[in-house]
């Protein structure tokens, strides 16, 4: 027996020696799919700083490492190949010398290394460790501001390499696949999922889709429809004008062999437009610079036969990289190439009872190097071509500037939207609101991207809706900071000027990369599209509606979800509670309800492991006290997501939430509004 015993141990020892000398090689950090990998809002720089400048720290410089901007999350998956991981870190000597940094590495829920506070000019530290049989690593930069302004806190893992067994390499967390549905599909009787209010100026366009779920053909009619308006019977479209300001209530009907539907509608002819947050689709996230016309007249279509339109989707918004050279009758900037026949694109688009959104920028050159609205020379000069030599036209106004024709072509094509890709600059806000207003066409103004919250009250007032940070990213630490984090931006929300987090990261998107299924869980997905309908944030899919999964539709198209969106009374929802790892978000709506969403953020950024998904995540039980949200008394409870009700309940509710999930709910204090 002690001989067996002892031929074990050696085969062991055998084993282990053979396991230390198995081939290796090296990776280095900046050779992987960072864009894929990182989960951060600002994007990773391979072998250059943030800036795109050399790395260099406490006045030394490196070649090899990565370059990124605090709060920077990456997720690592090694699976035990890796044997150590090494590094030199600390914040880039072009950053910002008063605000500290900190790195950390954590692997298996386990803090491995810890930087403490580094100021600019600190001795770079060293990063040396062994990470046999390690499954998940993860590299955290942080601050002590947090948030998504750019306080130039650059930092850097320089010369980051793993020493990994050969054949293995580090790859990005994958996403749980189990995509559940919540919400059943709608019944053959008519149902109208129109918002109940809809603004429009004397003496311009008005075009409105009544959006109707239930089996077709579908009758529709409108009692008491204004002088100037007409609808087509069969589509369910109103168009014409109206002369008279006022504000005038009409009843749609929507009937079929199931039966009829009927809505109220207050239609107010006056100053204000998107008195509800606009619902519709942008192509960025989804083609980036391969826009084109097929393209978007698909989508359209996609919006149509997909029924997303039955549920009041109507934007089909062209992003950056449509824009030709400048001329035409207005001597305004003409689509290029990729748009051989513009107007009846446009014209397409409204038959089908769709609205059709553009993009802009006060620049001499847009982001992607395409014509702006302001020219150095005053016939309007440059082209595409010419941007290529001044790769910094994109940030800066020109001497002659064009908003005046720009928003005349507009009204003549017949755009109802307006992208206008900025960063802080009241004056050309005003210049271009001042001209879209004038065009004869309600065009809804939309500003991009970082609007600072110190001149929250001008965003208002200028724009119909305004981004509260930079571009969003299917992470869930973009997702948590901005729309989470915007509670302070809600006073100055509402009918007319609205907070906007930026699109929705659902479906296949390309968020700087090739385009890929959104990485946020099915959990975040839920929560992404509760906590913008709970914000009444603009609502824009940011993916190939062609695309769409059954998955991604059906979260789309619950009409209780979008009805707390597309509320009239248009309050954002407060943050009212917060403990045990849960947010407690309240709504008030117009009918007297509320509508409450508790979201189990498991203490994300707390500690460094919060900031990563390690797969042993459980949901966490959370008592709903009423009197702490200050709903007092007795409630009906309706759950939104599932449409289904829930009971009668007094002070306080029992629920159990997922990791990073939500429970979404109506409460109503009469039975019969449920």
């Amino acid at each position: 027996m002690r001989n067996i015993y002892k031929l074990i141990f050696l085969a062991v020892l055998l084993i282990t020696i053979m396991s230390w000398n198995r081939p290796q090689h090296i990776v280095w950090l900046d050779e992987l799919d960072l864009e894929m990998l990182s989960e951060n809002i600002r994007p990773v720089k391979a072998r250059v700083n943030y800036l795109g400048k050399p790395i260099q720290m406490d006045g030394e410089l490196y070649k090899r490492g990565i370059g990124v901007i605090t709060f920077s999350v990456i997720p690592i998956v090694l699976n035990g190949n890796a044997k150590s991981f090494t590094a030199v870190v600390g914040p880039d000597d072009a950053g910002n010398k008063d605000l500290p940094v900190k790195f950390y590495v954590v692997g298996d829920q386990k803090v491995l290394f810890e930087s403490g506070e580094m100021h600019v000019g600190d001795a770079s530290q060293i990063v040396n460790i062994n990470l046999r049989g390690v499954k998940q690593l993860g590299l955290l930069v942080t601050d002590a501001v947090g948030g998504v302004n750019n306080k130039r806190t650059y930092s850097n893992w320089a010369d980051a390499q793993f020493i990994m067994s050969r054949g293995h390499v580090p790859e990005m967390l994958s996403t749980p696949d189990e995509r559940y549905i919540l919400t059943p599909a709608p019944d053959d009787h008519p149902k109208i999922n129109s918002p109940a209010v809809f603004g429009v100026r004397p003496n311009h366009p008005f075009l409105y889709r009544i959006a109707a779920t239930g089996k077709r053909p579908m009758h529709f009619s409108v009692d008491n429809l204004p002088l100037g308006l007409s609808i087509d019977s069969g589509s369910g479209i109103i168009s014409g004008e109206i002369h008279q300001p006022g504000t005038y209530s009409v009843s749609l009907k929507s009937a079929n062999s199931y039966g009829e539907a009927e809505k109220e509608l207050q239609i107010i002819v006056g100053d204000a437009i998107a008195l509800t947050p606009p619902m519709g689709w942008n192509g960025w996230n989804s083609w980036a610079f391969d826009i084109d016309e097929e393209k978007v007249l698909a989508s359209a279509k996609a919006m149509v036969h997909s029924g997303l339109s039955n549920y009041g989707w109507e934007y089909i918004n062209i992003d950056d990289t449509w824009q030709g050279i400048r001329g035409g009758p207005f001597h305004a900037v003409q689509p290029n190439e990729k748009f051989p026949n513009f107007q009846i694109m446009v014209d397409s688009i409204h038959a089908m009872g769709l609205k059709m959104g553009i993009y802009s920028t006060p620049y001499i050159s847009s982001y992607a190097g395409y014509l702006g609205t302001s020219s150095n020379y005053k016939e309007g000069g440059e082209t595409r071509d010419s941007f290529m030599a001044d790769h910094q036209a994109f940030k800066k106004i020109g001497k002659f500037r064009f908003e005046t024709n720009e928003a005349q072509q507009m009204a003549a094509w017949g755009i109802d939207y307006l992208k206008y890709d900025w960063r802080v600059d009241l004056e050309s806000a005003e210049r271009m609101s001042a001209a879209l207003r004038n065009s004869g066409r309600d065009i809804v103004f939309s500003l991009s991207n970082s609007a600072p919250f110190a001149q929250a009250e001008d965003w208002a007032r200028v724009a119909n809706l305004y981004r509260t940070g930079p571009d969003i990213r299917d992470s869930w630490l973009s997702l948590y900071v901005l729309a989470f984090g915007i509670d302070k931006w809600g006073p100055y929300g509402g009918p007319g000027h609205w907070n906007d987090p930026d699109m929705l990261v659902l479906g296949n998107v390309a968020t700087g990369t090739d385009i890929h299924p959104s990485r946020l869980t099915p959990d975040e997905q839920y929560s992404h599209v509760s906590i913008f309908s709970l914000l009444a944030a603009p609502l824009l899919i940011g993916c190939p509606l062609e695309q769409l999964d059954d998955f991604t539709l059906n979260l789309l198209t619950n009409d209780e979800v979008i009805a707390i969106n597309q509320d009239p009374l248009g309050k954002p929802a407060k943050l009212i509670i917060e403990e045990n790892g849960v947010q407690v978000w309240v709504k008030p709506m117009k009918d007297g309800s509320y509508a409450v969403g508790l979201f189990n953020l498991a203490g994300y950024g707390v500690t460094p492991q919060s900031f990563f998904r390690w797969g042993d995540e459980i949901p966490t039980p959370f008592t709903f006290n009423f009197d702490k949200a200050g709903l007092k008394g007795k409630w009906k409870l309706r759950d939104v997501w599932r449409q289904q009700n829930l009971g009668d309940f007094q002070e306080n509710f029992d629920t159990s939430i997922p990791y990073h999930g939500v429970k979404l709910f109506r409460m109503y204090r009469d039975v019969e509004k449920i």
